[in-house]
């Protein structure tokens, strides 16, 4: 008969910290976040590592090159999803490889031959007031000049007066030509009092501009994550089946670090892929592998030499995979499973190959017991789907306003690949849902929220990083009652109560 486990699987929410000694060191200004994001031998420090704790799910509703670029400015790795052709993959990897910190493409577009109504209507659909004037039109058209809310009256101008009439010439213009730095053109900004300097090429076409509103932000992005040519650090997603096609167009991009997309990563898929990678490339390319649940599945994806694993199958808000096969594990137990094996591996082996977890997350504070529990990193989708930066339509419903947000196991998402078992390609079942997430706003806010409480926590527990939040931690298992006494509860809380005249 089967073996079976007697003992019941657990999700973080059945688990609390608690609180350890506390000294006059531990603030959370002195909370270091930082962690490996790849396989390192003893005594070495990882090729990769990030400033907080966080990745993005390999999703078509999370991850492109837009929330790749937002994330690695506060430390963490986005992997651009990779149910898509080869081809936009690479192009969205270049895309982020190749954004520069501070010069922002311009989105606000118009022609000489355009009105003053249409410079309204450009300013209402994007919030900006500056808007570029090329010969055709375009983003990357001859810059002929630049509109500000400086440049007309509207009580003194009709809307179809052309652009070309009020518009500040380009031989008006400061510009800055391609190839400056970013601290030469915030230099140019102050020493003429602009408020924003278009940059052009040899040919004056607009390239970009930067702003002087953006040099404040750009100091405050102390976290952000850069490769040695300064460019931001960027994942992406390969399945287990065009592999040679997709990863060789993915590292020419410029892809730093690769991770396996698959439902279940305790397979001869898997290894054939990691084979295939390291005989082309050694060690030099970076790819994580997964998911698994328990030491077995950890143990030989670390061997077939996986550079990270990730733990957890059908505990994703949008995973069904549970209900539908009957297979996975409580996301909190199969995390401490596979993070003691990991230990067990480094103590024989003398290689620390990092955990990430992924699914389970709900609340913030579950984050931090995924650290608690072994966890290096957390791959997070329905966090990072509700942010401007998703890539998924922003849609108003009942006067409240909502992200899309589907499964990659979903009909709509259609990644057969991603839970291929060698048979036909296509899906004769699904395996995640479509839904809605509530809106939450820009990522940069809520990330520093997310991680302010992660820090309070760690310092709660006496821990200054996280290798002592893992050595320090006392987890305990609560009670469902105890759940219930950890939120409000015998109150009437006051935004839940309408107020009659």
């Amino acid at each position: 008969m089967a073996h079976i486990i007697n003992e019941p699987s657990h999700t973080f929410n059945e688990y609390l910290l608690i609180p350890g000694h506390s000294t006059c060191e531990c603030v959370p200004a002195n909370i270091s976040l930082r962690t490996p994001l790849v396989r390192f031998r003893k005594g070495e420090t990882a090729a990769l590592t990030m400033n907080i704790p966080m990745v993005s799910a390999i999703m078509q509703s999370v991850s492109d090159d837009k929330l790749a670029v937002a994330l690695a400015i506060e430390g963490g790795v986005s992997f651009i999803y990779c149910s898509q052709s080869v081809e936009s993959e690479a192009e969205m990897v270049r895309r982020a490889k190749s954004y520069k910190a501070g010069f922002v493409p311009s989105d606000s577009n118009l022609s000489p031959e355009a009105t003053l109504a249409d410079v309204l209507a450009v300013k209402s659909r994007t919030g900006h007031s500056t808007v570029a004037v090329t010969e055709d039109g375009t983003p990357g058209g001859r810059l002929a000049g630049i509109v500000t809310s400086r440049d007309y009256r509207l009580s003194r101008m009709s809307l179809d007066t052309k652009v070309a009439t009020f518009m500040t010439p380009f031989d008006a213009l400061i510009c800055a030509k391609d190839g400056v730095t970013l601290s030469e053109a915030n230099d140019i900004l102050w020493a003429h009092k602009l408020n924003a300097l278009p940059i052009i090429d040899d040919a004056g076409r607009l390239c970009s501009f930067v702003f002087r509103k953006d040099y404040d932000n750009h100091k405050r992005n102390v976290n952000e994550l850069l490769d040695e040519r300064k460019r931001y650090i960027v994942g992406a997603g390969i399945n287990t089946r065009d592999y040679a096609e997709r990863v060789p167009a993915l590292l020419e991009a410029g892809a730093d670090v690769l991770c396996i997309d698959s439902s279940e990563g305790y397979s001869d898929w898997q290894k054939e892929t990691l084979r295939w990678i390291r005989a082309r490339y050694g060690e030099r390319v970076r790819v994580g592998a997964g998911n698994v649940v328990d030491a077995k599945g950890f143990r030989f994806l670390a061997e077939c030499g996986a550079d990270f694993v990730k733990v957890g199958i059908g505990g994703g808000s949008i995973c069904i995979t549970r209900e539908t096969k009957g297979i996975g594990r409580g996301q909190a137990t199969a995390l401490i499973d596979v993070c003691a094996e990991r230990d067990r591996y480094f103590e024989e082996t003398g290689i620390y190959v990092p955990v990430c977890s992924d699914g389970g997350i709900v609340y913030d504070h579950h984050i931090t017991l995924a650290l608690a529990m072994g966890a290096d990193f957390v791959m997070l989708g329905r966090y990072f789907a509700r942010f401007d930066e998703s890539p998924t339509a922003k849609v108003n419903i009942g006067g409240t306003y909502y992200k899309e947000y589907w499964g990659e196991g979903s009909a709509r998402a259609r990644n057969w690949q991603r839970y291929d078992l060698g048979g036909d390609r296509k899906l004769s079942f699904v395996e995640g849902v479509d839904s809605y997430v509530p809106y939450a706003g820009a990522l940069r806010d809520n990330v520093a929220m997310t991680t302010a409480k992660v820090r309070s926590t760690m310092c709660n527990c006496g821990a200054l990083n996280i290798p002592e939040l893992q050595e320090k931690a006392v987890l305990t298992l609560v009670s469902s009652t105890s759940i219930v006494e950890g939120g409000a509860h015998d109150v009437i809380q006051k935004d839940s109560i309408t107020a009659v005249k």
